[in-house]
Order: C-alpha cells, then structure tokens, then sequence
C-alpha cells in the first residue's frame, strides 16, 4: 500500500492545534515540570518561554488552562497511524496498531509523561488542582478516542470482533500493562534497543487473538 493514499482515521481535535510559539511555551512548561514539579508559576513561565504573562493568560485563560494545553500538547505526541478504508488488509491492520502501540509506549515511558504522570498521582484527591483530572482526561481517555476509529474500520473489515469498550480495554491490558508503573518507580530497561518493539508486537498479536472471536 502506497502511504501516500492514506487517510486519517482519528477525528481532528476540536480545538485547533498551537502555533509555533505556543508550542514553544508548552515546551517550556514541560521542561519546568521535569525540573520543579508543579511549583511553577505563569511568571516562571512567561520568563522561560520568553513571553509576557499578558500573553499567557490571553493564550491559555488561566494556570489550569495552561496545564490543560500542555498534557494535550504531550499527549499528541503519540503519532496517529493512517489507513485507507477502501484497501485495509490484515497485515496492514495489525502494523497500525503496532505503530500506535509503539509511539504510545516511547511517549509514556519518556521523561516527561514520567514526570506528569508522577504529579498527577501525587496530587490525586487535592481538590486544590485538576492536574490528576486533566492527565486522565487527555491521557487514557485521549487515547481511547483515537483508536475507536481503527477498531471500527477492524470491526468493519472483520479483523475484530470485540465492542469499542473490550477492544480498548484490552488493547490497554497488553499495551500499557505494568510498563508505565515500572517507568514511574525507575526502570529504565524499558528503553533498551528493540524493547518498546517486542512488546508492541507481542500485545497486538495477544490483542488480535483475544478480540477477534470468529
């Protein structure tokens, strides 16, 4: 199949992506999480991204909405697969979903989802900040969203027979499993040559026996 006939199967988000400079300034907070926490404020922001807090707030609304934009801006870092609806066969099915496998593990295996993620539970049940609520709402959720698409066009080829909610569940189990709690207490193993690919490829055969019962 020619990449050049693909199309994308994930829906566009409703928001528009950020310009360049934004993309700069949630780079920026990011690089401050990895090396304060959370202890960063808009004017720490504004001083490492070079912008006035003016803009900031015109930008992003407020702390919560800045957050927001960044998990977002991380979690789009997990690269889309493309497929055609009209020439989908097995093989290429089954690489789509390693594809998404893969970049989904070397983005939450990464410094930064590692130091996110690592907030999020520290401040899981503190009514004083959404982060927990906004890294599970752009995180697993996010993701769940963009592979329903490609459980369907599965579903509608006859490679799955499994609902939105079995498939993902699943996919998820094998995908993720303990390989995001293991990067947060320290391993680092995970990010040994060819390791993200093996266990892309042995959860997606397991995902592919498990979810399509003919």
């Amino acid at each position: 199949m020619n990449d050049a006939t693909l199309l994308k199967t994930a829906p566009d988000s409703e928001t528009s992506d950020p310009s360049k400079r934004e993309q700069e300034v949630l780079d920026a907070v990011l690089d401050l999480m990895v090396e304060e926490g959370d202890r960063f404020s808009m004017a720490s922001v504004a001083k490492r991204a070079s912008c006035s807090k003016e803009t900031l707030y015109r930008w992003f609304g407020d702390r919560d909405g800045l957050l927001t934009a960044t998990v977002q801006w991380q979690a789009s870092k997990v690269v889309m697969p493309r497929l055609d609806p009209h020439r989908l066969e097995l093989g290429v099915f089954k690489r789509t979903l390693r594809e998404f496998a893969g970049n989904w593990l070397k983005v939450i295996t990464g410094d930064v989802s590692i130091a996110l993620n690592r907030l999020a539970v520290s401040h899981a049940g503190n009514r004083e900040t959404r982060l927990g609520e906004i890294v599970l709402e752009n995180g697993p959720l996010t993701m769940r969203q963009r592979l329903e698409p490609i459980f369907a066009l599965g579903r509608k080829a006859g490679y799955l027979t499994a609902d939105d909610d079995t498939a993902f569940r699943t996919f998820f189990g094998l995908v993720v499993a303990d390989t995001q709690i293991r990067a947060l207490l320290g391993d680092t193993s995970l990010q040994a040559p060819g390791n993200i690919e093996t266990i892309s490829q042995r959860a997606v055969d397991q995902f592919m026996a498990l979810c399509n019962q003919t």
